[in-house]
């Protein structure tokens, strides 16, 4: 129903910032919130930031507030992930995901109905 494609990962050294991108297709209609997850080696996934379409509504998580910025462009169906000041415990692989109700802002994975496939951010010390 809703295809995610994410990219704009990479290897990047600490201090240094990336944007990342999830590209949504399909019924577009549908999505409410889009949001970004990530998991590190041997660890779970994590909320990282996540938005309303409209960009009315923005949550992130404790971690990343003042570093990461999230947003959405209507016109190209297309959230962005904005990281600055990357540090090594950043890396990780970072998700895209989607969902059809505003519940979702809070980062609750199991609200999130459709998944990019990842992209790999790694940062170098």
């Amino acid at each position: 129903q809703v295809q995610l494609v994410e990219s704009g990962g990479g290897l990047v050294q600490a201090g240094g910032s990336l944007r990342l991108s999830c590209a949504a297709s399909g019924r577009i209609a549908i999505i409410y919130t889009m949001g970004w997850f990530r998991q590190a080696p041997g660890k779970a996934r994590e909320f990282v930031a996540a938005t309303s379409w409209s960009g009315e509504s923005t949550y992130y998580a404790d971690s990343v507030k003042g570093r990461f910025t999230i947003s959405g462009d209507n016109a190209k169906n297309t959230a962005y992930l904005q990281i600055n000041s990357l540090k090594p415990e950043d890396t990780a692989v970072y998700y895209c995901a989607a969902a059809r109700s505003s519940s979702a802002l809070k980062g609750e994975a199991v609200m999130y109905a459709f998944w990019g496939q990842g992209t790999q951010v790694t940062v170098s010390s």
